[in-house]
Protein backbone atom coordinates (compact mmCIF):
# COMPACT_ATOMS: atom_id res chain seq x y z
CA UNK A 1 0.00 0.00 0.00
CA UNK A 2 1.25 3.54 -0.67
CA UNK A 3 2.06 5.40 2.53
CA UNK A 4 3.85 8.55 1.96
CA UNK A 5 4.85 8.88 5.46
CA UNK A 6 5.96 5.29 5.78
CA UNK A 7 9.46 4.31 6.59
CA UNK A 8 9.81 1.08 4.47
CA UNK A 9 10.53 1.96 0.61
CA UNK A 10 8.66 -0.01 -0.92
CA UNK A 11 5.51 1.62 0.84
CA UNK A 12 6.44 5.33 -0.01
CA UNK A 13 7.89 4.45 -3.36
CA UNK A 14 4.89 2.21 -4.54
CA UNK A 15 4.75 0.56 -7.98
CA UNK A 16 1.69 0.28 -7.91
CA UNK A 17 1.00 3.82 -7.11
CA UNK A 18 3.44 4.90 -9.83
CA UNK A 19 1.62 2.61 -12.51
CA UNK A 20 -1.68 3.89 -11.38
CA UNK A 21 0.22 7.44 -11.80
CA UNK A 22 1.32 6.97 -15.59
CA UNK A 23 -2.20 5.23 -16.47
CA UNK A 24 -3.78 8.51 -14.69
CA UNK A 25 -1.37 10.90 -17.28
CA UNK A 26 -1.64 9.22 -20.50
CA UNK A 27 -5.45 8.98 -20.04
CA UNK A 28 -5.46 12.56 -19.18
CA UNK A 29 -2.52 14.24 -21.39
CA UNK A 30 -4.63 16.08 -23.38
CA UNK A 31 -7.33 16.97 -20.80
CA UNK A 32 -6.98 20.67 -21.62
CA UNK A 33 -9.38 21.67 -18.58
CA UNK A 34 -7.13 19.15 -16.19
CA UNK A 35 -3.86 20.85 -17.67
CA UNK A 36 -4.91 24.34 -17.00
CA UNK A 37 -6.22 23.69 -13.63
CA UNK A 38 -2.62 22.11 -12.91
CA UNK A 39 -1.06 25.04 -14.45
CA UNK A 40 -2.99 27.36 -12.26
CA UNK A 41 -2.21 25.69 -9.15
CA UNK A 42 1.48 25.23 -10.06
CA UNK A 43 1.29 29.29 -10.67
CA UNK A 44 0.64 29.25 -6.29
CA UNK A 45 4.64 28.24 -6.73
CA UNK A 46 3.62 25.46 -3.78
CA UNK A 47 4.38 22.89 -6.00
CA UNK A 48 2.69 19.74 -7.19
CA UNK A 49 1.61 16.23 -6.29
CA UNK A 50 3.36 13.72 -8.40
CA UNK A 51 0.54 12.81 -10.01
CA UNK A 52 -0.19 16.21 -11.06
CA UNK A 53 3.23 16.90 -12.70
CA UNK A 54 3.20 13.32 -14.25
CA UNK A 55 0.30 14.87 -16.43
CA UNK A 56 2.52 17.67 -17.09
CA UNK A 57 4.76 15.85 -18.41
CA UNK A 58 3.01 13.61 -20.26
CA UNK A 59 1.22 16.48 -21.97
CA UNK A 60 1.36 16.08 -25.67
CA UNK A 61 -0.44 19.77 -26.50
CA UNK A 62 2.29 22.11 -28.00
CA UNK A 63 0.63 25.19 -26.50
CA UNK A 64 0.39 23.93 -23.10
CA UNK A 65 3.91 22.19 -23.11
CA UNK A 66 5.10 26.03 -24.30
CA UNK A 67 3.06 27.37 -20.87
CA UNK A 68 4.71 24.74 -18.81
CA UNK A 69 8.09 25.86 -20.00
CA UNK A 70 6.83 29.44 -19.47
CA UNK A 71 5.97 29.05 -15.92
CA UNK A 72 9.20 26.49 -15.09
CA UNK A 73 11.22 29.74 -16.67
CA UNK A 74 9.13 32.13 -13.82
CA UNK A 75 9.29 29.97 -11.06
CA UNK A 76 12.93 29.54 -11.03
CA UNK A 77 13.33 33.38 -11.34
CA UNK A 78 11.39 33.88 -8.65
CA UNK A 79 12.88 31.39 -6.12
CA UNK A 80 16.86 31.65 -7.39
CA UNK A 81 16.92 35.21 -9.73
CA UNK A 82 19.38 35.08 -12.03
CA UNK A 83 22.15 33.25 -10.09
CA UNK A 84 23.49 30.33 -10.72
CA UNK A 85 25.67 28.34 -8.04
CA UNK A 86 29.32 26.77 -9.34
CA UNK A 87 31.10 24.03 -7.88
CA UNK A 88 33.32 20.89 -9.11
CA UNK A 89 33.40 16.65 -8.34
CA UNK A 90 36.38 15.53 -6.13
CA UNK A 91 37.03 12.54 -6.52
CA UNK A 92 38.76 10.31 -3.59
CA UNK A 93 38.85 6.79 -5.06
CA UNK A 94 37.55 4.17 -7.87
CA UNK A 95 37.59 1.69 -5.31
CA UNK A 96 34.49 -0.34 -5.64
CA UNK A 97 32.51 -3.56 -4.81
CA UNK A 98 29.67 -3.34 -6.17
CA UNK A 99 28.71 -4.47 -9.39
CA UNK A 100 26.48 -1.66 -11.00
CA UNK A 101 26.29 -2.28 -14.61
CA UNK A 102 26.02 0.96 -15.53
CA UNK A 103 29.25 2.36 -14.03
CA UNK A 104 32.82 1.37 -15.21
CA UNK A 105 33.91 1.18 -11.10
CA UNK A 106 32.02 -1.92 -11.09
CA UNK A 107 34.13 -4.47 -9.52
CA UNK A 108 34.28 -6.89 -12.06
CA UNK A 109 36.12 -3.91 -14.66
CA UNK A 110 39.93 -5.24 -14.49
CA UNK A 111 40.28 -2.91 -17.49
CA UNK A 112 39.91 0.23 -15.67
CA UNK A 113 43.28 1.38 -13.32
CA UNK A 114 42.61 1.90 -9.66
CA UNK A 115 43.24 4.38 -7.52
CA UNK A 116 42.95 5.72 -4.09
CA UNK A 117 44.37 9.54 -3.22
CA UNK A 118 46.57 9.94 -0.37
CA UNK A 119 46.04 12.95 2.24
CA UNK A 120 48.75 14.86 0.23
CA UNK A 121 47.29 14.25 -2.67
CA UNK A 122 44.06 14.95 -2.00
CA UNK A 123 45.66 18.31 -0.78
CA UNK A 124 47.31 19.04 -4.14
CA UNK A 125 43.75 18.40 -5.59
CA UNK A 126 42.27 20.97 -3.40
CA UNK A 127 45.05 23.45 -3.96
CA UNK A 128 44.29 22.63 -8.25
CA UNK A 129 40.71 23.31 -7.41
CA UNK A 130 41.24 26.44 -5.35
CA UNK A 131 43.41 27.97 -7.97
CA UNK A 132 40.24 27.76 -10.55
CA UNK A 133 38.58 29.41 -8.00
CA UNK A 134 36.21 27.02 -6.80
CA UNK A 135 34.81 27.34 -3.47
CA UNK A 136 31.96 24.44 -3.43
CA UNK A 137 32.76 20.68 -4.31
CA UNK A 138 30.86 17.28 -4.09
CA UNK A 139 33.11 14.32 -2.87
CA UNK A 140 32.82 11.14 -4.78
CA UNK A 141 34.14 7.52 -4.12
CA UNK A 142 33.14 4.09 -5.08
CA UNK A 143 31.81 1.85 -2.34
CA UNK A 144 34.48 -0.55 -0.50
CA UNK A 145 34.47 -1.07 2.97
CA UNK A 146 38.19 -1.80 3.14
CA UNK A 147 39.80 0.89 0.77
CA UNK A 148 36.97 3.54 1.35
CA UNK A 149 35.97 3.06 5.03
CA UNK A 150 33.97 6.05 6.65
CA UNK A 151 37.32 6.76 8.60
CA UNK A 152 39.55 7.47 5.29
CA UNK A 153 35.74 10.23 4.07
CA UNK A 154 35.87 11.89 7.06
CA UNK A 155 39.81 12.18 7.26
CA UNK A 156 39.73 13.15 3.63
CA UNK A 157 37.07 16.05 4.76
CA UNK A 158 39.22 17.36 7.53
CA UNK A 159 41.72 18.02 4.78
CA UNK A 160 39.80 19.51 2.21
CA UNK A 161 38.76 22.12 4.54
CA UNK A 162 41.95 22.38 6.14
CA UNK A 163 44.03 23.37 2.81
CA UNK A 164 44.25 27.37 2.39
CA UNK A 165 46.20 28.55 -0.63
CA UNK A 166 46.65 32.29 -1.21
CA UNK A 167 43.10 33.68 -0.97
CA UNK A 168 41.46 30.19 -1.66
CA UNK A 169 39.67 28.11 0.57
CA UNK A 170 36.68 25.19 -0.07
CA UNK A 171 34.20 26.61 2.09
CA UNK A 172 31.54 23.83 1.26
CA UNK A 173 32.00 19.91 1.33
CA UNK A 174 28.81 18.12 -0.01
CA UNK A 175 29.27 14.16 -0.29
CA UNK A 176 28.05 11.65 -2.71
CA UNK A 177 28.89 8.52 -0.90
CA UNK A 178 27.13 5.25 -1.04
CA UNK A 179 24.09 4.73 1.64
CA UNK A 180 25.21 4.17 5.23
CA UNK A 181 24.51 3.74 8.84
CA UNK A 182 22.79 6.44 10.98
CA UNK A 183 25.94 6.59 13.29
CA UNK A 184 28.06 6.97 10.27
CA UNK A 185 25.69 9.93 8.89
CA UNK A 186 26.10 11.59 12.62
CA UNK A 187 29.49 11.35 11.90
CA UNK A 188 29.92 13.17 8.44
CA UNK A 189 27.26 15.77 10.07
CA UNK A 190 30.19 16.58 12.92
CA UNK A 191 32.67 16.89 9.93
CA UNK A 192 30.71 19.83 9.12
CA UNK A 193 29.50 18.55 5.65
CA UNK A 194 27.27 20.54 3.31
CA UNK A 195 24.56 18.43 1.62
CA UNK A 196 24.57 14.68 1.40
CA UNK A 197 23.84 13.18 -1.41
CA UNK A 198 22.64 10.17 -2.92
CA UNK A 199 21.51 9.21 -6.33
CA UNK A 200 18.53 6.55 -6.52
CA UNK A 201 19.76 5.49 -10.10
CA UNK A 202 15.81 3.90 -10.31
CA UNK A 203 13.10 3.91 -8.33
CA UNK A 204 12.13 0.26 -10.32
CA UNK A 205 12.87 -1.85 -7.91
CA UNK A 206 13.04 -4.83 -10.78
CA UNK A 207 14.93 -2.96 -12.67
CA UNK A 208 17.10 -1.75 -9.83
CA UNK A 209 17.76 -5.25 -8.55
CA UNK A 210 18.64 -6.64 -12.37
CA UNK A 211 21.13 -3.27 -12.96
CA UNK A 212 22.96 -3.86 -9.26
CA UNK A 213 23.28 -7.60 -9.25
CA UNK A 214 26.05 -8.06 -6.66
CA UNK A 215 27.74 -6.03 -4.05
CA UNK A 216 25.84 -3.85 -1.14
CA UNK A 217 24.42 -1.68 -3.31
CA UNK A 218 22.09 -4.63 -4.72
CA UNK A 219 19.69 -3.84 -1.50
CA UNK A 220 17.13 -1.59 -2.89
CA UNK A 221 15.40 -0.88 0.63
CA UNK A 222 18.87 0.25 2.66
CA UNK A 223 19.82 2.18 -0.04
CA UNK A 224 15.87 4.06 -1.00
CA UNK A 225 15.17 3.93 3.08
CA UNK A 226 19.03 5.66 3.17
CA UNK A 227 18.08 9.54 3.41
CA UNK A 228 15.92 9.22 6.31
CA UNK A 229 18.47 7.67 7.99
CA UNK A 230 20.79 10.41 7.01
CA UNK A 231 18.00 12.82 8.78
CA UNK A 232 18.00 10.57 11.69
CA UNK A 233 21.86 11.18 12.10
CA UNK A 234 21.54 14.99 11.73
CA UNK A 235 22.06 15.82 7.88
CA UNK A 236 19.00 18.14 7.16
CA UNK A 237 20.35 18.97 3.61
CA UNK A 238 20.49 16.25 1.39
CA UNK A 239 20.43 15.31 -2.79
CA UNK A 240 18.18 13.38 -4.54
CA UNK A 241 18.66 12.36 -8.16
CA UNK A 242 18.34 9.60 -10.83
CA UNK A 243 20.52 8.14 -13.60
CA UNK A 244 17.56 8.91 -16.53
CA UNK A 245 18.46 6.33 -18.91
CA UNK A 246 18.18 3.13 -16.99
CA UNK A 247 14.21 2.87 -16.86
CA UNK A 248 11.55 4.29 -18.28
CA UNK A 249 11.39 7.81 -17.47
CA UNK A 250 8.21 8.61 -16.78
CA UNK A 251 8.38 6.32 -13.77
CA UNK A 252 11.31 7.51 -12.70
CA UNK A 253 10.08 11.24 -12.58
CA UNK A 254 6.93 10.07 -10.70
CA UNK A 255 9.27 7.87 -8.18
CA UNK A 256 11.61 10.92 -7.45
CA UNK A 257 8.44 13.23 -6.72
CA UNK A 258 7.21 10.85 -4.56
CA UNK A 259 10.38 10.36 -2.88
CA UNK A 260 10.62 14.37 -2.51
CA UNK A 261 7.18 13.58 -0.89
CA UNK A 262 7.87 11.45 1.50
CA UNK A 263 10.53 13.65 3.11
CA UNK A 264 8.55 16.55 3.46
CA UNK A 265 6.28 14.33 5.17
CA UNK A 266 7.95 12.70 7.31
CA UNK A 267 10.82 15.56 8.14
CA UNK A 268 9.06 18.42 7.27
CA UNK A 269 12.43 19.28 4.40
CA UNK A 270 12.27 18.25 1.83
CA UNK A 271 14.89 17.58 -0.49
CA UNK A 272 18.38 20.27 -0.94
CA UNK A 273 18.92 19.77 -4.31
CA UNK A 274 17.74 17.11 -7.80
CA UNK A 275 20.35 16.02 -9.94
CA UNK A 276 19.38 15.09 -13.32
CA UNK A 277 22.39 12.83 -14.95
CA UNK A 278 21.80 10.68 -18.11
CA UNK A 279 24.12 7.98 -18.74
CA UNK A 280 27.24 8.60 -20.62
CA UNK A 281 30.23 6.58 -21.79
CA UNK A 282 32.53 5.67 -19.83
CA UNK A 283 35.49 3.25 -19.88
CA UNK A 284 33.66 0.28 -20.53
CA UNK A 285 30.17 1.44 -20.66
CA UNK A 286 28.37 2.00 -24.00
CA UNK A 287 24.91 4.17 -23.19
CA UNK A 288 23.79 2.63 -26.69
CA UNK A 289 23.11 -0.57 -24.80
CA UNK A 290 20.50 0.92 -22.47
CA UNK A 291 17.49 1.16 -24.27
CA UNK A 292 15.34 3.94 -22.21
CA UNK A 293 17.69 6.63 -23.01
CA UNK A 294 15.84 10.08 -23.14
CA UNK A 295 16.38 12.63 -26.12
CA UNK A 296 17.08 16.21 -25.53
CA UNK A 297 13.74 17.42 -25.96
CA UNK A 298 12.49 14.64 -23.02
CA UNK A 299 15.30 16.02 -20.50
CA UNK A 300 14.71 19.47 -21.04
CA UNK A 301 10.81 19.00 -20.71
CA UNK A 302 11.70 16.60 -16.71
CA UNK A 303 13.83 19.72 -16.12
CA UNK A 304 11.14 21.89 -16.52
CA UNK A 305 8.50 19.76 -14.56
CA UNK A 306 10.36 18.77 -12.00
CA UNK A 307 11.40 22.67 -10.99
CA UNK A 308 7.28 23.17 -11.63
CA UNK A 309 6.63 20.44 -9.19
CA UNK A 310 9.19 21.07 -6.59
CA UNK A 311 9.92 24.75 -6.42
CA UNK A 312 12.07 25.46 -3.98
CA UNK A 313 14.59 22.69 -4.45
CA UNK A 314 18.23 23.46 -5.82
CA UNK A 315 18.47 21.62 -9.30
CA UNK A 316 21.77 20.65 -10.28
CA UNK A 317 22.93 19.80 -13.75
CA UNK A 318 26.80 18.55 -14.47
CA UNK A 319 29.22 17.99 -17.35
CA UNK A 320 27.65 15.40 -18.56
CA UNK A 321 25.75 17.77 -20.42
CA UNK A 322 26.99 19.60 -23.50
CA UNK A 323 27.00 23.55 -23.75
CA UNK A 324 24.05 24.17 -25.68
CA UNK A 325 21.79 21.76 -23.41
CA UNK A 326 22.72 23.16 -20.28
CA UNK A 327 22.13 26.50 -21.86
CA UNK A 328 18.53 25.54 -22.46
CA UNK A 329 17.88 23.68 -19.06
CA UNK A 330 19.26 26.79 -17.29
CA UNK A 331 16.43 28.98 -18.53
CA UNK A 332 14.11 25.88 -17.36
CA UNK A 333 15.19 25.23 -13.84
CA UNK A 334 18.87 24.73 -13.16
CA UNK A 335 20.08 26.67 -10.52
CA UNK A 336 23.45 24.81 -10.08
CA UNK A 337 26.16 23.70 -12.30
CA UNK A 338 29.59 22.36 -12.36
CA UNK A 339 32.62 23.82 -13.92
CA UNK A 340 35.61 22.67 -15.23
CA UNK A 341 34.85 19.22 -13.80
CA UNK A 342 37.49 16.19 -14.16
CA UNK A 343 35.84 12.61 -12.94
CA UNK A 344 38.87 10.81 -12.53
CA UNK A 345 40.70 10.28 -9.75
CA UNK A 346 43.58 12.40 -9.47
CA UNK A 347 42.02 14.94 -12.26
CA UNK A 348 43.18 18.37 -11.12
CA UNK A 349 46.75 18.49 -10.08
CA UNK A 350 49.19 17.90 -13.35
CA UNK A 351 51.57 15.87 -10.41
CA UNK A 352 48.70 13.46 -10.10
CA UNK A 353 47.19 13.24 -13.52
CA UNK A 354 48.29 10.23 -15.38
CA UNK A 355 47.08 9.23 -19.25
CA UNK A 356 45.41 6.35 -17.61
CA UNK A 357 41.65 6.85 -18.33
CA UNK A 358 39.96 6.57 -14.10
CA UNK A 359 37.13 8.13 -14.95
CA UNK A 360 33.12 7.55 -14.18
CA UNK A 361 32.31 9.10 -17.73
CA UNK A 362 33.50 11.11 -20.42
CA UNK A 363 33.06 15.16 -19.82
CA UNK A 364 30.63 16.76 -22.10
CA UNK A 365 31.18 19.94 -21.57
CA UNK A 366 35.24 20.48 -21.37
CA UNK A 367 35.37 24.24 -21.04
CA UNK A 368 37.12 25.79 -18.19
CA UNK A 369 36.00 27.31 -14.98
CA UNK A 370 36.60 30.50 -16.43
CA UNK A 371 35.53 30.22 -19.81
CA UNK A 372 31.87 28.76 -17.74
CA UNK A 373 31.81 31.76 -15.81
CA UNK A 374 32.26 34.44 -18.82
CA UNK A 375 29.69 32.77 -20.87
CA UNK A 376 27.36 32.70 -18.16
CA UNK A 377 27.44 36.48 -17.53
CA UNK A 378 27.40 36.74 -21.37
CA UNK A 379 23.78 34.85 -21.14
CA UNK A 380 22.40 37.00 -17.89
CA UNK A 381 23.24 34.89 -15.05
CA UNK A 382 24.93 35.75 -12.06
CA UNK A 383 27.59 33.25 -10.82
CA UNK A 384 27.56 32.46 -7.54
CA UNK A 385 30.55 30.83 -4.86
CA UNK A 386 27.92 31.26 -1.83
CA UNK A 387 28.20 28.98 0.69
CA UNK A 388 26.56 31.44 3.23
CA UNK A 389 23.51 29.57 4.15
CA UNK A 390 25.33 26.48 5.01
CA UNK A 391 27.80 28.65 7.58
CA UNK A 392 25.14 30.66 8.78
CA UNK A 393 23.17 27.36 9.74
CA UNK A 394 20.38 28.31 6.87
CA UNK A 395 19.94 24.69 6.42
CA UNK A 396 17.16 22.26 6.86
CA UNK A 397 13.99 23.32 7.83
CA UNK A 398 15.32 26.51 8.33
CA UNK A 399 16.54 27.05 5.04
CA UNK A 400 13.12 25.74 3.18
CA UNK A 401 11.40 27.84 5.26
CA UNK A 402 13.20 31.14 3.91
CA UNK A 403 13.43 29.73 0.48
CA UNK A 404 9.63 28.85 -0.06
CA UNK A 405 9.07 32.51 1.44
CA UNK A 406 11.05 34.02 -1.39
CA UNK A 407 13.09 35.80 1.07
CA UNK A 408 16.53 33.51 0.12
CA UNK A 409 17.31 36.51 -2.27
CA UNK A 410 17.86 39.44 0.32
CA UNK A 411 20.99 37.42 1.45
CA UNK A 412 21.66 35.01 -1.54
CA UNK A 413 22.02 38.10 -4.48
CA UNK A 414 24.20 39.94 -2.35
CA UNK A 415 26.21 36.76 -1.60
CA UNK A 416 26.38 35.59 -5.22
CA UNK A 417 27.67 39.53 -6.31
CA UNK A 418 30.46 39.56 -2.93
CA UNK A 419 31.90 35.98 -3.99
CA UNK A 420 31.85 36.70 -8.04
CA UNK A 421 34.00 39.59 -6.60
CA UNK A 422 36.40 37.44 -5.13
CA UNK A 423 36.96 35.73 -8.18
CA UNK A 424 37.18 38.44 -10.66
CA UNK A 425 39.78 39.79 -8.08
CA UNK A 426 41.60 36.33 -7.74
CA UNK A 427 40.71 34.16 -10.55
CA UNK A 428 39.44 35.51 -13.63
CA UNK A 429 41.32 36.21 -17.27
CA UNK A 430 41.42 40.02 -18.17
CA UNK A 431 38.55 39.46 -20.59
CA UNK A 432 36.45 37.95 -17.85
CA UNK A 433 37.69 40.50 -15.69
CA UNK A 434 36.09 43.22 -17.55
CA UNK A 435 32.79 41.15 -18.17
CA UNK A 436 32.09 40.40 -14.76
CA UNK A 437 32.71 44.30 -13.19
CA UNK A 438 30.19 45.31 -15.73
CA UNK A 439 27.85 42.77 -14.42
CA UNK A 440 28.22 43.67 -10.72
CA UNK A 441 27.62 47.55 -11.85
CA UNK A 442 24.45 46.43 -13.33
CA UNK A 443 22.89 44.02 -10.54
CA UNK A 444 24.16 45.97 -7.05
CA UNK A 445 21.19 48.40 -8.19
CA UNK A 446 18.54 45.14 -8.13
CA UNK A 447 19.46 44.80 -4.27
CA UNK A 448 16.07 47.02 -3.36
CA UNK A 449 17.00 47.17 0.19
CA UNK A 450 19.05 49.81 0.50
CA UNK A 451 21.00 49.12 3.57
CA UNK A 452 21.61 46.13 2.13
CA UNK A 453 22.71 47.77 -1.29
CA UNK A 454 24.93 50.31 0.91
CA UNK A 455 26.98 47.28 2.85
CA UNK A 456 27.30 45.14 -0.47
CA UNK A 457 29.35 48.28 -1.92
CA UNK A 458 31.34 48.28 1.15
CA UNK A 459 31.98 45.10 1.04
CA UNK A 460 32.96 45.54 -2.63
CA UNK A 461 35.35 47.93 -2.20
CA UNK A 462 37.05 45.93 1.02
CA UNK A 463 37.78 43.43 -1.52
CA UNK A 464 39.48 45.01 -3.97
CA UNK A 465 41.57 46.42 -0.97
CA UNK A 466 42.33 42.41 -0.34
CA UNK A 467 40.17 41.54 2.49
CA UNK A 468 37.88 38.08 1.78
CA UNK A 469 35.21 36.36 3.45
CA UNK A 470 32.12 38.03 3.88
CA UNK A 471 28.73 36.82 3.60
CA UNK A 472 25.13 38.41 4.40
Amino acid sequence: MYDVKSLKAEEFISDEEIKETLKYADENKNNIELIDKILEKAKERKGLSHREASVLLACELEDKNREINKLAEQIKKDFYGNRIVLFAPLYLSNYCVNGCIYCPYHAKNKDIPRKKMTQDEIKREVIALQDMGHKRIAIETGEDPVNNPIEYVLESLKTIYSVKHKNGAIRRANVNIAATTVENYRKLKEAGIGTYILFQETYDKKRYEILHPTGPKHNYDYHTEAMDRAMEGGIDDVGLGVLFGLSTYKYEFAGLLMHAEHLEAVHNVGPHTISVPRIRKANDIDPSSFENGIDDDTFCKIVACIRIAVPYTGMICSTRETKDIRAKVLHLGISQISGGSKTSVGGYDEQDYTEEDSSQFDVSDTRTLDEVMKWLMEIGYLPSFCTACYREGRTGERFMEICKSKQIQNCCHPNAIITLKEYLEDYASNSTKEVGEKLIQKEIPTLTNEKIQEKTKEILNQIEHGERDFRF
